[in-house]
């Protein structure tokens, strides 16, 4: 599977999961929105019947009232429950609906106050109007607590609808609880699930894809150090072309490196060889010289001797360019780094090369793990690149110092010789370019060019301070291996 289809997949998992905890919580809060509405509308229903049935006790305490003191001022709470008990059945029938226990009660609740009414202004009249039939109804009505039996069936009816409200207001409470339990319960579920799924999918990613770019980056650390090494990866996707790329490049590598190793040994050899052949008829010419100057000297005009002498020099500078070019091939070669007191190298090139009238002082140089052979061919041709251009006349000094700093060192070698001038600075580290002349046999141009080429390959720098007639200064930077 290709790695975006591996991150969609992970992300359509957390986004589905996603969606069923809003879906479950879109129903539950349905739920939810259902048992508080019903509790709501439940509440309204039980104070209405509160209401109903305070107002018709009212009504019956009016009218015994009136019964018992003849006071009309009584019965103003009868008359009052006439015009509201009515309003209250209505509201309360339609809060109820029909087809239900509750509503068969409030019926029941409205026959029987219905027949209270009746009753109650059959009385009312009668004692106001006549009196003779008030006493008969007291006798059959009144004292056979007619009214009273109507009220105590009027109040239990009131009693067991409320005891039906009470019992669904709880059944509704517990769903309720059950719901927003079950809220609260589902969305912990998603909630954990979602985090599980995105952290265990992006883990999976994570190190799955860390541990193959990191064989990848080990890939190109043994490239670039000449370790032309492969990486399996058996995945199909978007890393599995760069793995395909890498592995092409290390095998072209390897490929063009063992091609390149081969012809630098064949072209080593032909050097040799070359170098051979032509250092034998330069010799050959310089021996012949040697033995006309030696058998026909006295017969030589001057014009003639001095015409001889150049041929010698000629000879030696061919040589001398010859060897150059030789050391110059074989800067390719990389040999062990090893630990260098660099003291005693400069020590070692300075007594081998360095005329006794000059005046060499070393400052305090560091001791580094470095290729031996790179080094000590920077220092040598430095120094003998000094010795040179200091005039025979003059008393030579060289001075050899080093500064330290967090990440590299940085060697100056600095002369009292004839100086460079500015427009030459660069063109110095250029093969075969000197400024002595080109019947000089001293320089052939080559050792700067060694010199630049040994530092650009070790990646470090060199330049040169120098003003003509002032000496030069030689700084380059070097690193541990």
């Amino acid at each position: 599977m290709k790695l975006s289809n591996q991150i969609l997949l992970a992300f359509t998992l957390i986004i589905l999961l996603s969606v069923a905890d809003s879906y479950t919580n879109y129903l539950l809060s349905k739920k939810v929105q259902l048992n508080s509405l019903f509790l709501a509308r439940s509440e309204e229903i039980i104070r209405n019947s509160n209401k109903t049935h305070k107002a018709i006790i009212e009504m019956q305490s009016a009218f015994r009232g009136y019964l018992l003191t003849d006071d009309k001022a009584f019965l103003n709470s009868y008359f009052k429950g006439l015009k509201n008990v009515p309003e209250l059945i209505k509201e309360q029938q339609l809060r109820i609906g029909t087809h239900n226990k509750q509503r068969i009660i409030l019926d029941s609740i409205r026959n029987m106050h219905n027949n209270w009414l009746e009753y109650s202004a059959q009385i009312i009249y009668s004692r106001e109007k006549v009196p003779g039939s008030y006493k008969n109804l007291f006798e059959n009505s009144l004292k056979k607590q007619v009214g009273k039996k109507i009220n105590d069936a009027i109040a239990y009816k009131f009693s067991r609808f409320d005891k039906i409200e009470y019992k669904m207001r709880k059944h509704h409470t517990d769903r309720l609880l059950i719901s927003l339990k079950n809220a609260r319960t589902f969305s912990l579920i998603f909630l954990t699930l979602t985090v599980v799924v995105g952290i265990v999918s992006t883990a999976f990613i994570i190190v799955v894809t860390t541990k193959r770019i990191n064989s990848m980056v080990s890939l190109a650390k043994n490239i670039s150090k000449g370790n032309f090494t492969s990486v399996k990866d058996t995945r199909n996707d978007e890393l599995s072309a760069l793995v395909v790329s890498l592995n092409m490049m290390s095998e072209k590598l390897d490929k063009n490196i063992r091609e390149l190793k081969n012809r630098n040994a064949e072209l080593n050899k032909f050097a040799y060889v070359v170098s051979h052949d032509l250092k034998a008829p330069i010799r050959g010419i310089h021996n012949v010289i040697t033995w006309i100057e030696e058998d026909y000297g006295g017969e030589l005009s001057p014009e003639l001797k001095r015409y001889l002498s150049i041929i010698p020099q000629r000879t030696r500078r061919m040589e001398a360019l010859i060897n150059g070019l030789l050391d110059y091939a074989r800067l390719n070669l990389n040999t062990p780094s090893e630990k260098i007191n660099t003291n005693a190298l400069v020590q070692e090139i300075a007594d081998s090369i360095v005329p006794r009238a000059f005046t060499l002082e070393i400052g305090d140089l560091p001791d580094l793990f470095t290729q031996r052979i790179k080094l000590e061919q920077v220092f040598a041709n430095l120094i003998s690149n000094a010795i040179k251009y200091t005039p025979k006349d003059k008393k030579g000094i060289i001075q050899i110092k080093c500064k330290i700093f967090p990440n590299f060192y940085e060697f100056s070698v600095k002369d009292n010789g004839i100086g460079i001038a500015v427009e030459y600075h660069q063109k110095i580290f250029e093969i075969f370019q000197t400024l002595r002349e080109q019947n000089e046999q001293e320089s052939t141009g080559v050792g700067l060019a060694i010199v630049k080429k040994i530092i650009d390959d070790q990646q470090e720098n060199i330049i040169v301070k120098s003003t003509l007639g002032e000496g030069s200064e030689f700084i380059f930077t070097w690193r541990n291996s």
